[in-house]
């Protein structure tokens, strides 16, 4: 009798544990603070020195969003757009491409490519975001795939206080790791 309700204990145990997985992955991210203007170094932001690169803004359909809160980058960028412009925007060519995303990467598939493969991979991208304050969080907290969104900011290298480096792409020439922009987002809103 008793190892039975050591097992029950044990099955309530992981049950709860489940349940709570479950409860913080839905939650949304928390909001941001505000961070005021750059200094001479860049922002500071949570033990982290983020420094603008070189302005960038865009208009762009959300082909996919991944939100995070456990990895690394977490602690800066909590969420992560997929995003096409141009012919990468075009409803009827995304009806003709799978998009996933997931572990900071967006993939894309096909059975039969609609464009060219290199207007594909120089009309999207998977976007860390990092966002600037709290209404430009709120306003990223509503984004969902399909919109079409504008964005504007700077792309940024993030180092942390404990050594962590993330440094954003500077080109839509690249592919592969270490392609995806890293944007301090300053204003973003929606265009539908």
């Amino acid at each position: 009798m008793h190892a039975m309700n050591a097992r029950r204990l044990l099955y309530a145990l992981a049950a709860l544990s489940v349940l709570w997985l479950g409860w913080a992955m839905l939650q949304p991210p928390p909001p941001l603070p505000d961070h005021g203007q750059p200094g001479a170094a860049g922002y500071r932001l949570a033990g982290h020195t983020i420094t603008p690169l070189e302005p960038f803004q865009l208009e762009a359909r959300v082909l996919g969003r991944e939100d995070y809160r456990f990895d690394r980058g977490a602690q800066v960028s909590p969420t992560d757009l997929a995003l096409g412009w141009g012919p990468m925007a075009d409803p009827q060519v995304l009806a003709r491409i799978a998009i996933s995303q997931g572990n900071r990467w967006y993939r894309w598939r096909v059975e039969e490519f609609p464009i060219p493969r290199r207007e594909i991979e120089t009309h999207s991208a998977n976007m860390h975001l990092i966002p600037a304050n709290a209404a430009v969080a709120d306003a990223l907290a509503a984004v969902r795939p399909g919109q079409r969104i504008a964005l504007r900011g700077q792309l940024v290298e993030v180092k942390g206080d404990d050594g962590f480096r993330w440094l954003s792409s500077r080109t839509r020439e690249d592919t592969g790791d270490g392609a995806c922009e890293l944007i301090w987002v300053e204003q973003l809103s929606r265009l539908d």
